[in-house]
């Protein structure tokens, strides 16, 4: 009998005002992780990191790993290093609550609504996936995005009703 997967979801909240965000804040995005899992499987048991911060933070970060001196919204950063034993390490994806906040409310949607969006959005760039590539792969990673949030609950980000 084969052993179902297991990941390992971590969630660092840097920032209490996340903690507002959803009653359940870690399982809230423990569950947005596992149903970007669930549309685009990892092939086994992966490990992946989860970091809920400010706009500073997020700035450095940009500054120092894109060269963009401004904070945004999602930062992924996928492990570049062999997998040996256990789950395989995927990456980190780190989010800016200030801009989230600013986002939501210039798109009219539920705060939790964005941060879920997101972070399947940073969980499928971990994945190898990419919308900068081209229209092409835009189109296909919001259609994922899409699926995933549908398992959520949350409507399509992208549609009329999104603002």
């Amino acid at each position: 009998m084969s052993r179902p997967e297991t990941h390992e979801i971590d969630v660092a909240v840097e920032d209490p005002r996340w903690e507002e965000v959803a009653p359940d804040l870690e399982a809230f995005v423990a569950e947005a992780v596992e149903a970007a899992l669930a549309i685009v499987p990892p092939g086994g048991p992966i490990e992946i990191s989860i970091v809920l911060t400010d706009d500073p933070a997020v700035q450095e970060l940009n500054r120092t790993w894109r060269g963009k001196d401004k904070p945004t919204n999602v930062l992924s950063f996928p492990n570049e290093q062999p997998h040996g034993g256990g789950p395989r390490l995927l990456g980190d994806v780190v989010l800016a609550y200030d801009t989230l906040l600013r986002e939501s409310g210039e798109q009219s949607k539920p705060l939790d609504h964005h941060l879920a969006h997101l972070v399947v959005h940073g969980t499928l760039h971990l994945l190898g996936h990419d919308h900068e590539l081209g229209d092409a792969e835009a189109d296909a990673m919001e259609a994922l995005e899409v699926a995933a949030l549908r398992r959520l609950g949350v409507p399509d980000p992208y549609g009329d009703a999104a603002g």
